[in-house]
């Protein structure tokens, strides 16, 4: 069965950075396409960052140059580094792994395309 635990949310003031965590139980981790996700309320969820097997990445445009989405192959987790955070950025987020699929070529953002989901973890940026 597959397991992801998100860790590392919080409160953070605008312009600050944060990292979150995402340890993942499942074999092959390293070929999976990884990512993460965000939803705000009343808003979609919406997509991130994601991460192929050779490390090639993926951005939503909004978050490029501020947001790195990293992975350690060696301790099964997945991160994603947050800097120069603004209040548009206050959500839930997730982790998620194409568990269905060891051939990730290249990094992936559409929800679709993930099976696997954390529980979320909250992050909120304020003023």
């Amino acid at each position: 069965q597959v397991q992801l635990v998100e860790s590392g949310g919080g409160s953070v003031q605008a312009g600050g950075s944060m990292m979150l965590s995402c340890s993942v139980s499942i074999n092959s981790f390293d070929r999976r396409c990884l990512g993460w996700f965000r939803q705000a309320p009343g808003k979609e969820r919406e997509s991130v960052a994601g991460i192929g097997r050779d490390g090639r990445t993926a951005y939503k445009d909004s978050v490029k140059g501020r947001f790195t989405i990293s992975k350690d192959n060696a301790k099964n987790t997945l991160y994603l580094q947050m800097n120069s955070l603004t209040l548009e950025d206050t959500a839930m987020y997730y982790c998620a792994v194409k568990a269905s699929s060891i051939l990730c070529t290249t990094p992936r953002l559409g929800s679709s395309e993930y099976d696997s989901w954390g529980q979320g973890t909250q992050v909120t940026v304020s003023s």
